[in-house]
C-alpha cells in the first residue's frame, strides 16, 4: 500500500512538470505572438504607404485634366477619409510630439516623464483607460507603432523608452 504523503509528493512533482511545460509552451508562443505582431505592423505600414502613393498619383493626375477643363476649384479641401493618412507620422528633426494624435501624444508624454522603461500595461491606466487585456494590447500596438516611426525605442522586449535623438528637447514641448 503506498503512503499518502509519497503520492501527494508524486502527484506534486507531476504538476510541477506540467507547470514547468506549459511555461515553456507560454514562452514559445509569446515569441510567436511579437513575430506574428511584428509582420501585422509591416503589413499595415505597407499598406497605409500604397494608399498614400496611389492617392498623391491620383491627385496628380487629376490636377493636369482639371486645369485642360477650367473647371474651378474647391475652395476648402475636403476632410480625409482615412486612406493615405498617416496618423503617427515617422519621427524627424524639429517635429514635436503635438504632431501625434491625442492617444499617441499622452503616451509619448507619459514615456517622456517615467524615470525608466514602462511596460503597456503600466501606460494603459496613465491613460485613462481601464486595464483590461483588449486596453493592453491596444496599447502595445500604438507603442510597437511609435518604435517603427522612431518616437520610442524599445530596449527590452515589451519595455519602452523614449527614443534618443539630438534636440529630444524641442520634440517633447507640450509641457
Amino acid at each position: 500500500m503506498v503512503s499518502l504523503p509519497k503520492e501527494l509528493q508524486a502527484r506534486e512533482a507531476a504538476a510541477r512538470q506540467r507547470v514547468e511545460e506549459l511555461q515553456a509552451e507560454a514562452a514559445e508562443l509569446a515569441v510567436r505572438l511579437e513575430k506574428a505582431r511584428a509582420d501585422l505592423s509591416r503589413l499595415e505600414i505597407t499598406r497605409e504607404t500604397v494608399e498614400q502613393v496611389l492617392a498623391e498619383l491620383s491627385a496628380a493626375e487629376a490636377a493636369p485634366a482639371a486645369e485642360a477643363h477650367d473647371a474651378p476649384e474647391p475652395k476648402e479641401a475636403p476632410a480625409p477619409h482615412g486612406t493615405g493618412v498617416m496618423a503617427v507620422p515617422p519621427w524627424r528633426e524639429g517635429l514635436v510630439a503635438q504632431v501625434l494624435p491625442d492617444v499617441y501624444r499622452d503616451i509619448v508624454e507619459i514615456v517622456a516623464d517615467a524615470p525608466g522603461p514602462l511596460q503597456a500595461k503600466q501606460i494603459v491606466p496613465r491613460i485613462g483607460l481601464e486595464a483590461t487585456t483588449a486596453k493592453i494590447e491596444g496599447t502595445r500596438g500604438k507603442l510597437k507603432r511609435l518604435v517603427e516611426r522612431g518616437w520610442l525605442d524599445e530596449d527590452a522586449p515589451g519595455r519602452f523608452t523614449l527614443a534618443r535623438h539630438d534636440g529630444d528637447a524641442d520634440r517633447i514641448n507640450s509641457r
